[in-house]
């Protein structure tokens, strides 16, 4: 069972679509005790990075999910929130990935809405996808580039498209709605 956090992060239903599109049978769900029974985790996200934490402290789970064994995979917010802080909100997040989250300049169009290729691939996640691929981005914060960094792609100036540490990954775009590419990386995602 993959367990998908249901909180204000929001987007839960388009990845449960596209879970159940791969076959995976999948539970949204906001309780711990669900959480550490499930094979994986997802944190989908659309929305701030300080209402999302103030969310997972008030439902008891940033030491659940810090904790985990299991792989957990980040998605936009979910990102940005498994990076150590965010100058949205000004928010502390999880702290799995050593990056600072931070605002696009003013200086091109915000959010970075639309479909980008990459600019280099690596990691677990991307096995059979290439740098020429496409995935589709919506977003007004990026996560640095970092030691942990295993994708990036180019808005106004490179950033981390993906990343990776231990059990923890994350994407940037959305690969539920990516087409056949967010799709190859689900499906690399559900078998770890």
């Amino acid at each position: 069972m993959i367990a998908i956090l249901n909180y204000s992060g929001g987007n839960t239903l388009s990845v449960k679509h596209a879970l159940n599109r791969l076959g995976a049978s999948c539970v949204l769900t906001d309780k711990a005790e669900e959480i550490l029974s499930a094979e994986k985790l997802i944190i989908p996200g659309v929305g701030s990075a300080g209402a999302a934490m103030s969310d997972l402290k008030e439902r008891g789970l940033i030491q659940t999910i810090k904790n985990l064994e299991i792989p957990v995979l980040g998605i936009c917010l979910g990102l940005q929130l498994l990076c150590s802080r965010s100058e949205e909100d000004d928010a502390p997040c999880l702290g799995i990935f050593n990056a600072r989250v931070k605002r696009f300049p003013d200086k091109g169009i915000v959010p970075h809405m639309g479909w980008n290729e990459f600019t280099s691939v690596s990691g677990k996640l991307f096995k059979g996808i290439k740098e020429t691929e496409h995935c589709y981005f919506v977003h007004s914060y990026y996560a640095e580039r970092a030691e942990e960094t295993t994708a990036t792609t180019d808005y106004l100036m490179s950033f981390s498209a993906a990343m990776e540490k231990d059990n923890y990954y994350a994407t940037q775009f959305h690969p539920e709605k990516s087409s056949k590419t967010g799709q190859k990386l689900l499906k690399n995602f559900l078998s770890l």
